[in-house]
């Protein structure tokens, strides 16, 4: 299963994509989430076009400053209630696939 992409590619197959992230999709599915990465590619590939040679590097364009807040704890979620959302669970423990070969 090779993929011929790289940055300049302006199409990348979400069926591809899908298989990756192990997602099945139905046909319309497939359909419409090409369509829209189709559009999010053509809008990346605008950006760049721009020219950016005098804008100044930053990370927040804002202008705000010490805007972090401070770190609260809070109680977590149960541990049942976040067992009873597992598709699938062992001795209380998720149970996941195996990614690695």
């Amino acid at each position: 299963m090779t993929m011929n992409f790289s940055e300049r590619a302006d199409r990348m197959d979400v069926r591809y994509v899908a298989r990756l992230a192990r997602i099945r999709l139905t046909d319309a599915e497939a359909d419409e989430l090409q369509g829209q990465l189709d559009d999010i590619l053509a809008f990346v590939g605008e950006l760049k076009r721009l020219d950016v040679q005098e804008a100044p590097p930053t990370d927040d364009s804002s202008g705000n400053r010490n805007i972090w807040h401070e770190d609260v704890p809070r109680p977590g979620l149960p541990h049942e209630a976040a067992m009873a959302l597992a598709p699938t669970a062992r001795h209380g423990q998720f149970v996941v696939p195996k990614i690695m070969e």
